[in-house]
């Protein structure tokens, strides 16, 4: 109990994906760094959220940082050697260990939490990085247009710490540090007469964001394991959206592209003749059929037969996006966590006792929450996957008719000329809290221009997470794992950049070349700044 004060060159606040990323980018430049995460595991959407990446079809050779790259190569590089893998898995270069549909690589949270503190260590072991955790932003003090402390408390504690740093980077998962430090921001859905984007709503409206999901880890196996019934299941039971086709209860959900209902399965434990039939081109099939090959973090057939009673599924499905409020800016934002959560739990429960099985039977009761994968004692991820932030008023915004292939009229690569990193997604944006349906849009590969990453007014604030300059449609492409990443990365290297010159990032945006000089640095790091010649989908 009591306060403290830490100082170091950098601090970043939120040790998500791309907190990991920027701490990462300016330890390996030799400055000090206060990294601090409000839950148990660092990681993010990766691990706490329990959401394996989301990433565009070319990964595995081109497109993504070094750094990222490393990450993956670790996650591949503990099964082989820490798992009871087959001859056949251990040899595949691209091992994917869930075999999930939604990506090339599935795998389980632990895993990633523990190559991610690998990356950490030697850091932690010179003294250069201190890890708060698991501590929240509380405060700030700000003279003019500068951070210059940013206090953090211990959840559930009194225990304090004052971070002094001259550089600050806000890399939670809401951009939570941006009210705190009085900086410009905009959150939720922007008016289409404010951004010219064709798929922006004509008033703009603060509260309405794409939802959340509170995801569980699950498998199944002899024995009942059905949770006890939620109170509040009957209501959950016949909650329906008037834009879903059927209740939240069931199998089914709108076609993210389409918006036509449609009914997905569930095949519990498919035989491997079942699988065969290759991995899905999300250029036309986004995977989703199937709940439990979706995203399955582990499949029995990678390991040695008799290691797994079963596969393992991440549920992070339609059914769990949670459409009754956002939790930005809102005093009910305790209520809509808890909502989030028991819609989830319900459907847990629907899915022991009533969904229907393909042999006309009610419920799988085998299905079992895996709290061991999740780190928590229900099964249920640290914290609800979330994708959607507050943005920066930033001095450039990226906006749909920038990335959009309709819009843009081409599928050729989106470029700009202060490119500081690469990424690739659709715009898929999920129902959302103002009663949305899916957005989804074709989208060109894309560049993240510098000008995203710098604030109108802020001179040592820099956002490394989901909290650039994007509006909510574009923010639907650049919230993906990887894009974070390197948000996160570049925004370290943007960082140590401006004390090694003693510029603000306003100076070094405003002059091309020290842009240029920028850029460089962040290519020798091994940051890709340009895409080949290919075509978005």
């Amino acid at each position: 109990m009591g306060t403290r004060t830490v100082h170091a060159d950098v601090a970043v606040i939120g040790g998500g994906l791309g907190g990991v990323a920027a701490a990462l980018a300016a330890l390996r430049r030799g400055r000090r760094v206060v990294l601090s995460e409000e839950y148990p595991w660092i990681g993010g959407q990766l691990t706490s959220q329990a959401v394996p990446p989301d990433e565009h079809i070319w990964v595995e050779q081109f497109g993504v940082t070094s750094s990222y790259r490393a990450l993956r190569d670790g996650i591949r590089r503990y099964y082989r050697e820490n798992y009871p893998l087959t001859h056949a898995a251990r040899a595949q270069k691209a091992l994917n260990p869930g075999l999930g549909r939604v990506s090339k690589l599935c795998h389980e949270p632990t895993v990633a939490v523990a190559v991610l503190t690998a990356m950490l260590a030697p850091y932690l072991s010179a003294g250069r990085l201190i890890v708060l955790q698991p501590y929240v932003p509380t405060a700030a003090a700000v003279a003019g247009n500068r951070v210059d402390t940013v206090t953090v408390r211990r959840v559930g504690g009194d225990d304090e710490v004052v971070i002094e740093a001259p550089m600050v980077l806000d890399a939670t998962e809401t951009g939570d540090l941006l009210p705190l430090t009085d900086t410009e921001y905009v959150v939720g859905a922007e008016a289409r007469g404010d951004t010219g984007e064709p798929s922006a709503p004509e008033i703009a409206d603060p509260a309405n964001v794409q939802a959340i999901s509170w995801c569980f880890v699950f498998d199944h196996v002899a024995g009942d394991h059905t949770i006890p019934r939620p109170a509040d299941y009957d209501r959950w039971r016949t909650f329906e959206p008037e834009f879903w086709g059927a209740p939240m209860l069931s199998f089914v959900a709108p076609h993210p592209r389409t918006l036509a209902p449609e009914e997905r399965t569930l095949k519990v434990n498919p035989p491997v003749v079942a699988r065969a039939d290759g991995e899905p081109d999300p250029r036309i099939d986004a995977g989703d059929r199937d709940l439990w090959e979706f995203r399955r973090i582990a499949a029995r057939e990678n390991f040695v037969e008799g290691a797994y009673d079963s596969d393992i599924v991440l549920a992070n499905w339609p059914q769990l996006d949670y459409l009754g409020g956002s939790i930005i800016d809102t005093p009910d934002r305790e209520h809509h966590l808890a909502e989030a959560r028991a819609q989830s739990l319900a459907y847990l429960y629907w899915l022991q006792t009533e969904a229907p099985r393909p042999d006309g039977g009610r419920g799988w009761p085998g299905l079992r929450p895996r709290g061991d994968v999740t780190g928590t004692v229900d099964g249920f991820a640290q914290a609800p996957y979330i994708r959607e932030s507050r943005r920066i008023a930033a001095m450039r915004t990226v906006r749909e008719q920038d990335v959009s292939v309709a819009a843009r009229g081409s599928a050729a690569p989106a470029t700009f000329d202060d490119s500081v990193g690469v990424g690739m997604y659709r715009i898929d944006l999920h129902p959302s809290t103002g009663g949305d349906n899916y957005i989804d849009v074709e989208c060109a590969p894309f560049e993240i221009p510098l000008g995203a990453l710098v604030p109108v007014r802020m001179t040592n604030l820099l956002p490394a997470a989901k909290n650039i300059g994007t509006t909510h449609i574009t923010n639907g492409a650049y919230r993906l794992h990887p894009v974070e990443w390197n948000v996160g990365e570049s925004a370290g290297e943007l960082a140590v950049f401006c004390l090694e010159h003693r510029i603000t990032p306003q100076e070094i945006v405003s002059d091309p070349v020290l842009t240029q000089r920028l850029q460089s640095r962040l290519v020798a790091a091994g940051v890709e700044i340009h895409w080949p010649d290919i075509t978005g989908y």
